[in-house]
């Protein structure tokens, strides 16, 4: 016998047209808390800049700079938050960045322009995320120890290829993407690179089986080798995208700065990983959401400008940072025994 079919119910459980949810309730049920809850603090900190510096903090070049500042370390970021999301770590992103951008601006690597300088630090970063996949993956390593070995390896080979001197970008063609002529209606180029890297990054944690198994193996890498996935070669393909996100900062930070120098991406992995956390991805991993940690940079990038514009001390602003740091891990770790 066919059973009755019952009506649709909303979100509490009350009966509603046959023709479903209304459409705004519909993005409201779909919409994440914690997203709504970082938009409401980023622009909780766009009013409180707006008040205390109002001609400069909301002046447009100010939030383009805001917004160039945070590509760099946003495209890192997204790398991360994969990682993280596999239940790994890396500690080696910003000395990565510091290695690809010097090894990019060498006087052999200029000599073959504008292509050359961009192939050479997506290939350092590729390079560096094979060594500290095949190490973890295959050679059985803890993520963090192997990848604390590549910032001790990457910060040192750096300093020698630069012997602790600034190596000055003369492509004329790399200077330009920086400067205001080449920005695309107001918009800089390294932030539509950001974006780039921000769409795609969210596709492909949230729309493709690479994605799904990301997850999958944060969330229970024994179960997932059982249910059929190659959790090794997963984990490498996953150092490989880190380093392919290092690389592309790297040059991001080359068109920004100009310059190679070894100190470049100096505490990235630490901005990554705060801005991973407070986005709303699991250290524990088998969670993560590139949009979160989008918002996570955004967050920080404004809190730095804030403190600048209002000539507030450096150690006021990390302490801020920290503090905001422990109480999302809170927050984490309250969902998580309510969930």
């Amino acid at each position: 016998m066919t059973q009755p079919v019952s009506p649709p119910r909303d979100t509490v459980g009350k009966s509603v047209p046959a023709g479903g949810l209304p459409a705004w309730r519909g993005l409201l049920a779909r919409a994440d808390v914690r997203t709504l809850s970082l938009l409401g603090v980023l622009a909780a900190l766009v009013v409180i800049g707006g008040v205390t510096k109002p001609d400069e903090f909301l002046d447009t070049r100010n939030l383009q700079l805001v917004l160039t500042q945070a590509s760099v370390i946003g495209v890192v970021t997204v790398g991360m938050t994969f990682v993280i999301t596999s239940g790994g770590i890396d500690l080696s992103v910003g000395a990565i960045v510091a290695l690809a951008s010097v090894w990019a601006t060498t006087v052999a690597t200029q000599e073959y322009g504008f292509a050359g300088i961009l192939f050479t630090a997506m290939v350092v970063g590729l390079g560096c995320g094979l060594v500290n996949g095949l190490l973890i993956a295959y050679g059985g390593m803890v993520p963090f120890i192997a990848t604390l070995a590549m910032l001790a390896s990457a910060r040192g080979l750096a300093l020698q290829i630069t012997d602790g001197k600034t190596q000055i970008v003369t492509i004329d063609s790399v200077l330009r993407l920086g400067e205001r002529d080449s920005y695309v209606l107001g918009v800089p180029p390294l932030v539509i690179v950001f974006a780039i890297v921000t769409i795609v990054g969210w596709l492909l944690l949230n729309r493709t089986t690479f994605g799904r198994r990301t997850v999958a193996v944060g969330g229970n890498s024994e179960a997932a080798r059982l249910a059929g996935i190659d959790v090794r070669r997963q984990r490498l393909y996953l150092y490989l995208l880190s380093g392919l996100c290092c690389g592309i900062a790297a040059f991001l930070l080359i068109v920004l700065s100009g310059s190679g120098q070894n100190t470049n991406g100096n505490l990235y992995e630490l901005d990554a990983i705060a801005a991973a956390i407070i986005g709303g991805t699991l250290l524990s991993g088998g969670r993560g959401t590139v949009t979160g940690s989008v918002l996570g940079v955004l967050i920080f990038t404004t809190i730095t400008n804030i403190f600048a514009l209002n000539n507030l001390q450096s150690d006021v602003q990390q302490i801020a940072k920290g503090a905001i740091i422990v109480a999302a891990v809170l927050v984490q770790r309250r969902t998580a025994r309510t969930a």
